[in-house]
């Protein structure tokens, strides 16, 4: 598999590099130089989800990676499922946080984990990623206890639940936390200059777990098709997917799939009141405003580093930009999503409410809904019990991690700061 920096398409790398890399010079992403589509979509649909999604993966790594090796690869990863829920006609939920740390992110963070250890030389690695919420735990669980990879997650101090905190931040062993007086984009540039310090990468061999890198982008290809899977046939070439958008990964995860082959008619990116992408799609100005914390703390980013990799895919498919759909809601429109699928029957958290809610608006009769429930409600119990006046049951990996002492470091949003904690 061959894969270009968008920034500067003379640096070219092979998977497995870019796996170990993470990002290219100038902070440039990383993008595939090859999205064939697929053969016989409909059979691969009638797989199941480790044996189609490793046939997915071989075919976009062709022949740097054998297949009975991404098998392997994707049955150490993908060991829990990602089941499509009917609310009502026309509309399902697709649960994504069925995985050790109840996200979404477990499917891109285990994976990578598998990669890198398969792929890694005798040289050091430091995973260093910044996380709005549940990276941080789905990189932490994925990498813990890995021989010779130590992980450092930086994240905004009080801007994420404290059960998101407690799960990935009383580990200890090689994983280390760090809570970043600053918000979410405050982390990520601080990674960013750390990959820009040439001298503290090679010192400390660095690398990135966030959705920059490669490896996680990749698997999460795999689950759109398995929401689609999971729709009548009759159903499939009407599927409008809302999903909720923060770096904005999962968004080019779907349209990576799409671009396979995947039958889906389009996508919708639904954000909180952290809107830049929603904004420029009806502007065409890109303007990021100081981000605010909200409700759906995980979306609170206002400059998504993946963007640049939905451009590019879109500028090479030649599909408009202007065909997705999007749009934002604030606190008091979250509060009220959740209560109307609660209503439902349907207990959700305020991202996966937030994409319900825009999709049951942009929804035409014609077309088929799913929305992305991203993380299980209990990771916010907090809000979802005062929203909802219940007291939503700890599932058995946040209840162990709920009683464990914080393990974290507290720094100032300074590099020279955080080189320090690096190198010492």
């Amino acid at each position: 598999m061959n894969l270009y920096n968008i920034k500067d398409n003379s640096e070219q790398v092979s998977f497995a590099q870019a796996v170990r890399q993470g990002l290219g010079r100038e902070q440039g992403l990383f993008f595939p130089e090859q999205l064939e589509p697929l053969a016989d979509v409909d059979a691969l649909l009638d797989l199941p989800l480790a044996e189609r999604s490793a046939r997915i993966l071989s075919h976009l790594l062709g022949d740097e990676v054998p297949a009975a090796k991404v098998s392997e690869l994707i049955n150490a990863a993908f060991t829990f499922p990602a089941p499509l829920v009917k609310l009502k006609d026309g509309t399902y939920a697709l649960e994504l946080f069925h995985g050790p740390t109840l996200a979404f992110k477990d499917f891109g963070g285990r994976f990578m984990a598998q990669c890198l250890a398969a792929f890694r030389t005798n040289d050091k690695i430091t995973i260093l990623t910044a996380t709005s919420g549940d990276t941080g735990a789905a990189v932490a669980h994925a990498f813990y206890g890995l021989e010779g990879i130590e992980v450092v997650i930086l994240y905004p101090k009080g801007k994420i639940s404290p059960l998101q905190e407690k799960l990935f931040c009383t580990l200890g062993g090689n994983i280390r936390t760090i809570a970043i007086d600053g918000d979410f984009d405050a982390c990520q540039a601080l990674v960013k200059q750390a990959f820009d310090d040439e001298a503290l990468k090679k010192a400390i061999g660095l690398n990135s777990a966030n959705s920059i890198n490669i490896s996680r982008l990749l698997a999460q290809v795999c689950y759109y098709f398995e929401a689609v899977a999971q729709l009548p046939k009759a159903d499939r070439a009407k599927a409008v997917i809302s999903v909720p958008s923060g770096n904005f990964g999962n968004l080019t995860a779907g349209l990576i799939a799409k671009a396979l082959g995947l039958p889906v008619k389009r996508f919708i990116a639904a954000t909180n009141a952290n809107d830049t992408v929603p904004r420029y799609l009806k502007t065409g100005q890109w303007e990021p405003h100081q981000t605010v914390a909200t409700l759906s703390n995980a979306m609170d980013v206002s400059r998504p580093n993946n963007w640049p990799r939905v451009e590019e895919l879109c500028r090479r498919k030649g599909w408009a930009l202007e065909t997705l759909g999007s749009g934002m809601r604030d606190d008091a429109q979250t509060r009220a999503a959740l209560k109307r699928l609660h209503q439902l029957d349907y207990l959700c958290e305020p991202h996966g409410a937030i994409a319900w809610d825009l999709l049951s608006e942009q929804l035409a009769e014609d077309e088929v809904g799913v929305f992305l429930c991203t993380a299980h409600p209990a990771k916010f119990k907090e809000s979802v019990d005062e929203i909802l006046n219940l007291d939503v049951p700890l599932p058995g990996p946040l209840a162990k991690h709920a009683e464990l002492p914080l393990l974290s470091v507290n720094l100032p949003a300074e590099f020279a700061r955080l080189r320090a904690f690096l190198v010492g």
